[in-house]
């Protein structure tokens, strides 16, 4: 029981990621011990389930089918494992996906609580800026800010983030702060991630309407780094409440135009299609979605605005 059920997530991972090697990693095995439980495999079913070349490892039919029908024993089992225990403690790994900004400051100030109440789950964190191919990664659950691209992919939406526009009080002090979005075109401007682009930024305010058009003098991959150049003076940028909050409340940064308002940023969490939700992640995307309520609720210094 314990060797097939082995040989099902190992061949599952082989044929996720194409290689013996990179599943040999990613389980704790050596190549050639993984090559061996999958051939094994193989006889055992009597039929070929990989087509093994020099450049690439293919699924055959009946092997794309078999993967199909293994991940979903192997999820099930979970699912009964978890059950049988009647305890609601989780057991085995969660793989998370989660943007550098992101997982630094909400997931991971998160995972402690979590991790303590399930004592006998693992965590790994698959930290990217970058989309990360939840099924070749093996990703169980992944966080992605604004519209989601059209996919077969299972998504919750678990928040809507207003945007802030968001500057140092050295800064302001120096240049002077706007008070109507189209003043925004006489500032620096940091652009960051998340839609965050050059282009017509869109602001309401009652029946009014504002679309200045914004060119950055800096542009950075991360929200850690645009936020951090704000905080030195670099310029104004515009970001989600949870990507510079921590800046209001500590007066590093100050929020500009707060009347005025912009088009909110949605949050999902990401679940691999194809696949049943492990669940770990369910429980975890629970998890962090009542955390990110309380501190939706909790109010901003009013020395964070002007």
């Amino acid at each position: 029981m314990r060797d097939r059920f082995l040989a099902l997530k190992v061949f599952a991972r082989v044929a996720r990621l194409g290689s013996f090697s990179r599943a040999g990693r990613e389980l704790g095995l050596s190549q050639p011990s993984v090559s061996r439980i999958v051939a094994e495999l193989e006889r055992d079913v009597g039929v070929a389930l990989i087509t093994r070349s020099t450049r690439a490892l293919i699924l055959t039919e009946a092997g794309a089918d078999y993967l199909g029908r293994a991940e979903a024993l192997l999820d099930g089992l979970e699912e009964a494992d978890l059950a049988a225990r009647g305890t609601g403690e989780l057991r085995g790994s969660l793989k998370i996906g989660v943007s550098s900004s992101f997982g630094i400051r909400e997931v991971i100030p998160s995972l402690p609580s979590f991790m303590n109440r399930h004592p006998g789950l693992t965590v790994q964190l698959a930290v990217d800026d970058q989309y990360q191919n939840l099924i070749v990664e093996g990703v169980d659950v992944a966080f992605r800010f604004g519209t989601l691209p059209d996919s077969s992919a299972t998504a919750r939406l678990l928040d809507t983030s207003p945007r802030l526009i968001v500057a140092s009080p050295a800064y302001l002090e120096e240049v002077g702060h706007p008070t109507f979005p189209d003043e925004l075109t006489g500032h620096s401007i940091v652009l960051g991630p998340g839609g965050n682009s050059p282009g017509l930024w869109s602001f309401e305010k009652g029946a009014r309407r504002a679309r200045p058009h914004i060119d950055g003098r800096l542009t950075a991959s991360s929200n850690e780094a645009a936020v951090t150049a704000a905080v030195e003076g670099v310029g104004l940028v515009s970001t989600v409440l949870w990507g510079c909050r921590r800046e209001l409340e500590r007066g590093r940064l100050v929020q500009l135009l707060a009347d005025w308002k912009t088009e909110p940023v949605p949050l999902h969490a990401v679940f691999a299609a194809g696949r049943a939700t492990k669940p770990a992640a369910r429980a975890f995307v629970d998890h962090l979605a009542g955390r990110l309520a309380e501190r939706r609720r909790a109010p901003l210094s009013q020395a964070a605005v002007l």
